[in-house]
């Protein structure tokens, strides 16, 4: 027996459009469809990575991920709402994140740095694999930032962005906005290179591993909990915070 072709009508909104063609930009198209898929499946074969979507309504109704799609069904998709609480509606996540941590993946490095340098815990190796990128944004709650759409595309992944910009400058800036974090920001208090919580330190227990010049011409010093590496605020200290003013006032020429 043949199965009957069956319709229901989506409109995506805000940045989902992204993943979009120009064709379904921002409007209302059909989508055709046999049986009756689940709405996560329809999504993702339209294009828009299930992470990035906060709340899908059908005909008016919130519904869940694993809804079913039913024939003349009229679906608005929605992206994470940073700035408002959508908790009395939404349906795809039972527990929202309490706290920002981000894990990237091995082609961003550099954002990966700027993201430490502003204070966010933020994971990241050149050896993950996708698949343990995300095993760790499952088991510890974090947001996973991709180049790859793909890597977001698996029913583990609760929490993810797929990062529009190319360069790093840009991306910070992006990641700032997306996820409303300038209230958030304490520069200078992860590891640019492990990501450890950086820690005032007594110059006497650390006094071998200072240069000599240094502890000439300062006087507090600082190390990361976890690498021991030290810091102190010298002649590049200046220029960093300068660069984190820039990243704050939008400023990434």
């Amino acid at each position: 027996m043949k199965l009957k072709q069956k319709s229901a009508a989506f409109r995506f909104y805000e940045e989902l459009n992204d993943f979009l063609p120009k064709t379904k930009k921002k409007k209302m198209f059909e989508y055709p469809f046999w049986g009756h898929p689940a709405i996560k499946d329809a999504i993702e074969a339209i294009g828009v990575p299930h992470p990035e979507i906060d709340l899908i309504l059908v005909n008016g109704i919130s519904v869940t991920f694993d809804y079913h799609l039913q024939d003349g069904d009229r679906i608005s998709v929605y992206p994470v709402f940073e700035g408002l609480d959508i908790t009395p509606v939404i349906k795809l996540r039972p527990q929202p994140l309490r706290r920002i941590k981000f894990v990237l993946d091995v082609h961003l490095g550099k954002l990966t740095r700027m993201l430490r340098m502003l204070g966010f815990d933020t994971l990241y190796s050149k050896d993950y694999s996708d698949e343990e990128i995300r095993t760790i944004s499952h088991a510890q709650r974090r947001i996973i930032i991709t180049q790859d759409q793909d890597l977001l595309k698996v029913k583990k992944v609760s929490h993810g962005y797929w990062i529009r910009s190319i360069q790093p400058g840009e991306q910070i800036v992006e990641i700032l906005q997306r996820f409303d974090l300038r209230r958030l920001v304490k520069p200078f208090t992860r590891c640019l290179d492990c990501n450890g919580v950086i820690e005032k330190v007594d110059p006497e227990e650390i006094d071998a591993q200072v240069p000599a010049h240094a502890k000439t011409c300062y006087h507090e010093f600082f190390h990361c909990a976890m690498c021991k590496k030290i810091y102190w605020q010298g002649s590049h200290y200046q220029k960093m915070t300068d660069k984190i003013a820039r990243i704050i006032s939008d400023e990434t020429g």
